[in-house]
């Protein structure tokens, strides 16, 4: 990626970092008391995401040596990628409006813009989709440990919730079979201000989409391996980043299972994600928490003292990720393919 475009990004970045240190909804010193608070269990909750980081890289890393001849791409690079895609991501209102062309412009010079495109299509698919699955795992889970308690309204609501999720697979596994770019850009196509444009992109790039189409459809067709290898990791990483709400609860009770700390991140995940359109997902995340946990029996007060460690651990790394922009950036030697 050229450095003028890189600069940009790390300029919005640097703007968002300051929108919302001044839009917090709680005050600095509450912030402050939590991690006072929290006492050690704070380094250890952002170290964890340092691993968590790991698993995702390792999915986007699997998706993007599949089938590809040329040589490989160092893991640290894509690591390095993806925590600054996530930054991205995190501080824009809806997502995937900063770090997903990050990630295609940065990876172009290895891969050609063909393949780093469909490999971030399909990493975004694949993190999607084992949020469906995670949810489904959620409700199963829920069931079983919890069905002496079931009550008619949460019956109605898990079935709802389940019905939900099974239309979010059936919707990627669809997507997976016959591709996603060409039917993304159609409904762009439908809305009023971007008509004219995805119909011109339509256009001008008919058969490089119909490619990057090809690839999405081969890797859940032929590569089975890599397919379930890339959804396992990102499945799992969500499974051990409950690890954070377990080490936060400790602070508090010992009376807190691992299970327990997945349900509290499925609710809560799902919760947050329906109020997509909030950056760092303000307000909505801390809600989430306190309504998860009051749902297990435990204070609502752990909620919102869990949210806050939360926002404060994920700035802490929103602040790595936009300086991780300009270091390590050496331009890579391009074959002719690629130039």
């Amino acid at each position: 990626m050229k450095n003028k475009y890189r600069n940009i990004f790390l300029v919005f970045g640097i703007a968002a970092i300051a929108v919302m240190l001044f839009t917090f909804d709680v005050s600095y010193t509450e912030l402050a008391e939590s991690v006072r608070r929290a006492g050690l269990w704070f380094p250890v909750v952002v170290l964890l995401w340092m691993l968590i980081y790991v698993l995702n890289a390792g999915a986007w890393y699997i998706i993007i040596h599949d089938g590809f001849k040329g040589g490989k791409i160092p893991f640290w690079r894509v690591y390095k990628y993806t925590v600054t895609g996530f930054a991205l991501n995190a501080t824009t209102p809806v997502g995937l409006m900063g770090g997903e062309p990050y990630r295609i412009m940065e990876l172009t010079p290895y891969v050609g813009v063909e393949k780093a495109t469909s490999s971030v299509i399909l990493y975004v698919m694949m993190h999607i989709f084992s949020h469906f699955c995670f949810w489904l795992f959620s409700i199963g889970l829920y069931v079983v440990l919890h069905f002496d308690y079931l009550t008619t309204g949460m019956s109605a609501f898990l079935g709802l919730s389940g019905l939900f999720c099974l239309c979010g697979v059936y919707f990627f596994t669809k997507g997976y079979r016959s591709g996603l770019a060409m039917r993304s850009i159609g409904l762009l196509q439908k809305v009023p201000f971007l008509r004219n444009w995805a119909t011109g992109f339509a256009q001008r790039k008919k058969d490089a989409l119909e490619r990057v189409d090809a690839q999405i459809a081969e890797l859940h067709g032929k590569h089975r391996i890599t397919f379930y290898s890339s959804l396992g990791a990102e499945f799992f990483a969500r499974v051990f980043s409950c690890a954070e709400i377990y080490c936060i609860l400790l602070i508090f009770t010992d009376a807190i299972s691992y299970w327990d700390c997945i349900l509290i991140l499925a609710f809560t995940s799902l919760f947050a994600n329906a109020l997509f359109f909030s950056p760092m997902q303000l307000g909505a995340r801390e809600g989430g928490f306190a309504l998860a946990v009051g749902g297990l029996a435990l204070p609502y007060a752990y909620g919102v003292y869990m949210g806050l460690i939360m926002r404060v651990r994920e700035l802490i790394w929103i602040v790595v990720g936009i300086g991780l922009m300009k270091f390590g950036n050496r331009r890579p030697v391009e074959s002719e393919e690629y130039k």
